[in-house]
């Protein structure tokens, strides 16, 4: 299916690297490093140039952690998002955000994409999106509370729990007026889940791609990672990066990253492997 994002559109064959933004200053993987402004910019900039064919950008951290309002998170993202649509046009830009509010005011300001990573707390984001001709990401929690941890949660099948509830979604969506290519699922690994969880939608990735709907993994540097591994934040990359390799394989479409260069080499060399993407060059044998 031809991926429809805001102004942008991709083939059904294109996987897209989504790489993070955090306009935080407790961010957990990079304590801060793009809060400032001018840092954030920097990122955006870096993240262009080494190929991402989309950009995050997040006001508050999923972690619990201080009360931010709805006026301090469009602080944050919302004059950004105008400063990164003039500067690069043809970038999409998302945001990743759960308030309707917030997303109605990014789409003003030119965000393509409105990633709920806490699975429709709020009804009414799909109405922002739908009206702010945006595409959205459809996740999957569990039904937690936005920032909070989970805790024993217990499901019969997490991979069914993460179909029906991410499906459904998409079916307020599109209910609401948002295009079918518009919109995409994403398990979301972690939020809602403990590591066995995670490691078992990562092992059934196949089973949501079966739905028909694009598919987005946000592996990167994860806890599921670090648990499975026993490995700190910022020792996960060969870990996150053979996560993310079952999920190429599986079919997923975008990948929401820390390290765009070494997911990209990843994704290319499985697609090409799965016999979905040629050769960038062969010559060996032939010549």
């Amino acid at each position: 299916m031809t991926l429809r994002l805001g102004r942008h559109t991709f083939d059904d064959d294109a996987t897209l690297m989504m790489a993070i933004v955090n306009r935080t200053p407790d961010s957990f993987y990079d304590k801060g490093a793009t809060w400032a402004e001018d840092k954030a910019f920097e990122r955006v900039a870096l993240v262009a140039e080494q190929g991402a064919e989309i950009v995050d950008i997040g006001g508050i951290k999923a972690a619990p952690g201080i009360e931010i309002s709805e006026a301090e998170e469009k602080d944050r993202v919302v004059d950004f998002v105008a400063r990164v649509r003039a500067a690069y046009p043809s970038l999409v830009i998302s945001v990743d955000t759960w308030r309707a509010s917030v997303g109605a005011a990014v789409c003003a300001a030119g965000a393509d994409v409105i990633n709920d990573a806490w699975g429709g707390a709020d009804p009414e984001l799909v109405d922002a999106a739908a009206e702010g001709g945006a595409a959205i990401v459809c996740t999957h929690t569990g039904g937690v509370t936005p920032r909070t941890r989970p805790y024993r949660i217990e499901y019969d099948d997490v991979v069914a729990a993460a179909i029906a509830d991410t499906t459904a979604y998409a079916s307020r969506a599109l209910d609401a007026g948002v295009p079918r290519e518009s919109i995409v699922i994403d398990p979301a690994h972690d939020f809602g889940k403990n590591t066995f969880h995670s490691l078992e939608v990562t092992r059934r990735l196949g089973e949501l791609v079966d739905t028909g709907w694009p598919v987005l993994v946000s592996l990167s540097n994860k806890d599921f990672v670090g648990e499975t591994l026993d490995l700190p934040v910022g020792s996960r990359l060969v870990g996150t990066l053979a996560a993310t390799a079952v999920c190429a394989l599986a079919g997923a479409r975008i990948y929401r990253v820390h390290e765009v260069v070494e997911t990209r080499q990843v994704v290319d060399m499985v697609s090409s492997i799965a016999g979905r993407r040629p050769p960038r060059r062969a010559i060996r044998g032939l010549q």
